[in-house]
């Protein structure tokens, strides 16, 4: 089969070059990029040296082809939609634009209406583990942000559990490169370097996913995200506050009915040792996303640690994954890296 990428000179772009250059089943035989157009895509990511001699076509030269990954800013796939369904049989937007279901919370988060609210609930939105089975004949699917995948992925089984949650606080740690290929003075090493910066204390437009998928008021998820100097990786502490009389062996015995059959979820959760929790820098490059846990005895506060890479799972790797599912092959198909350490 063959698969094309529209907006493929980014991070997100290259990642998903990366696992479609490797992938048995599937073919990378169209990437696009405006600004690069004619040039090889080694130019854009040089990590793919010697694996392909492919160059970046303008979009206005994509032929249809069997499935098309759409990983362009926010704003630009819902402005096209209707060219790339005629190009792609199968689409998987890796963007923002369709991953709510309802038009009034898309505009209270973006600021805007939604140039195609009709379609909204045609696009399945896609937390693998969540939607596995929407997917297997969904013609759309909508990736879901990273900071939202590690946070839906952390609260799914407290939810599916029937835990009646009065409010939620989702505090994202995230590296540099969930702000994008293109630079600013926020991304300049001299600014960045060393710092710690909370840059979306509240009002962050992935709690509107969060908020959506569970069907929650949005009084009751409060996020907030900082940028640390680090490139990859994404560790969300959720404080979760609810009327329970949970136990420790309670949580596991949840996570793993949620979780049993999902080969990339791990739940981590040592006695001893220095990573005793969750930690992003073990899965750097790849789909997997660990997961850890905590009842605090004092406050009775549940606390859930979530960690994952923001390129794949929360990006490129779950998009693949979902793919897989789509298509019908085994949802681990081109994602089998186990990690590096240290």
């Amino acid at each position: 089969m063959k698969a094309a990428i529209i907006g493929g000179s980014g991070y997100t772009g290259g990642e998903l070059a990366r696992l479609l250059l490797d992938h048995p089943k599937i073919g990378l035989t169209q990437i696009t990029s405006r600004s690069l157009t004619g040039k090889y895509i080694v130019n854009a990511h040089p990590h793919l040296r010697g694996k392909t001699k492919l160059k970046f076509i303008h979009p206005q030269q994509v032929e249809p082809t069997d499935i098309l990954f759409l990983a362009m800013p926010h704003g630009l796939s819902s402005k096209n939609i209707e060219t790339y369904r005629e190009l792609g049989s199968k689409i998987i937007d890796l963007s923002a634009d369709f991953r709510l279901s309802r038009g009034d919370l898309y505009e209270q988060f973006y600021g805007e209406p939604h140039p195609h609210e009709e379609l909204l609930q045609e696009f399945v939105y896609g937390v693998v583990e969540v939607q596995k089975d929407e997917m297997r004949d969904a013609d759309l699917i909508s990736s879901a942000g990273c900071n939202a995948t590690a946070s839906i992925l952390g609260l799914h089984p407290l939810i599916e559990a029937g835990l009646d949650i009065d409010h939620i606080v989702v505090d994202a740690k995230v590296g540099t490169s969930e702000g994008g290929k293109d630079e600013n003075l926020g991304t300049h090493h001299p600014e960045r370097s060393g710092s710690i910066r909370s840059y979306q204390p509240t009002g962050h437009r992935h709690s509107a996913e969060v908020i959506d998928q569970f069907g929650f008021d949005p009084g009751q998820v409060s996020f907030s995200a900082t940028a640390l100097d680090q490139i990859r990786g994404v560790l969300a502490t959720i404080h979760i506050f609810a009327d329970h009389d949970l136990e420790e062996k309670d949580l596991w015995k949840i996570y793993r009915k949620s979780y049993h059959d999902d080969p990339f979820i791990r739940i981590v959760k040592e006695r001893t040792g220095h990573f005793r929790y969750p930690d992003p820098k073990l899965l750097r490059g790849t789909n997997y996303c660990d997961l850890g846990f905590e009842i605090d005895p004092i406050t009775n506060r549940i606390v859930i640690i979530s960690a994952l890479d923001n390129l794949m799972k929360g990006a490129a790797g779950q998009a693949i994954q979902a793919m897989n599912i789509q298509q019908g092959f085994d949802e681990t198909l081109g994602l089998e890296f186990s990690g590096l350490h240290p």
